[in-house]
């Protein structure tokens, strides 16, 4: 994978994480979670797709490093 594909995968990861966090964190997901007792499925969604496109850009970038 080109090292510059995976920076721009890890960023997009890490930029999905942070809306799922503000998602969970919002008052709608604070009243919904304390209703339910879990986070809202959008905040879900956002943190697996995150998580997954975080750890597929370092592995991306460590790839690429390792190549040289």
């Amino acid at each position: 994978m080109n090292k510059f594909v995976s920076l721009a995968i890890l960023v997009a990861g890490l930029i999905v994480l942070y809306f799922g966090w503000q998602e969970r964190e919002s008052a709608l997901g604070q009243a919904s979670e304390a209703i339910t007792g879990q986070p809202t499925d959008n905040a879900l969604w956002f943190l697996i797709i995150g998580a997954i496109l975080t750890i597929v850009g370092i592995g991306g970038v460590l790839t690429g490093l390792k190549k040289k």
